[in-house]
């Protein structure tokens, strides 16, 4: 079966490394925090908070302390708070190792588009073009397929950029795909998945 967001979101946290600084973007991204376990990670919110916990238990909800998709968090011992500067200035400067995001279209070459669907969906960039140009490994989280079935690993964009040939990983609810000289390469499949399925669903070129 293919992965759901909470297999994706833990598919992702392995991603991870002891040490780094990591932001997560809006929508599946926001579940890597529970999958973290024991890894010295510290997460970064474009809001202005570094040191993000898990999600909190319903109760003990803190509307203070959100995240930068406005969905309650904690914090941790550690945990620092900043202006929007401060936290850009992190950003752009190169300090934060490793963004996972959400998108609406990845192209074959590593274009991101996961802002705006014209003159259906406009939420604003929010930090994510800061976040694709400043930091230093880009991991995309999402369905392989939309509500359509039609797929979002295209060989171009459709949609309005967030970043040209920003993306390193894809993970999908099929498997993990890497960016590459020449198109895309399966590195993963999920349970119950084959490598064919994920090229019947993929538009992008697909490496052998």
């Amino acid at each position: 079966m293919p992965w759901d967001r909470n297999q994706m979101a833990a598919r992702a946290a392995e991603e991870l490394e002891d040490g780094m600084y990591v932001n997560l973007g809006i929508g599946i991204p926001t579940l890597v925090a529970n999958y973290v376990g024991d890894k010295d990670i510290t997460l970064q919110s474009e809001n202005g908070m570094l040191g993000m916990g898990p999600f909190p238990y319903e109760g003990e909800e803190d509307p203070d302390l959100i995240n930068a998709g406005k969905q309650t968090i904690t914090e941790l011992s550690r945990t620092a708070y900043f202006d929007n500067a401060q936290s850009f200035a992190m950003i752009r400067g190169g300090k934060i190792a490793c963004a996972i995001l959400g998108a609406m279209e990845v192209a074959e070459n590593g274009d991101l588009a996961n802002w705006m669907i014209p003159g259906k969906l406009v939420k604003g960039m929010g930090g994510a073009m800061d976040l694709v140009a400043g930091v230093q490994r880009v991991v995309v989280v999402m369905d392989h397929t939309n509500k359509h079935g039609e797929s979002k690993l295209l060989k171009e964009c459709t949609l309005p950029l967030t970043g040209a040939g920003v993306v390193d990983r894809i993970i999908t609810n099929l498997g993990v795909l890497d960016v590459v000289d020449g198109g895309l390469k399966i590195v993963e499949v999920a349970d119950g998945v084959s490598e064919q399925e994920i090229r019947d669903k993929t538009k992008a070129c697909i490496t052998i």
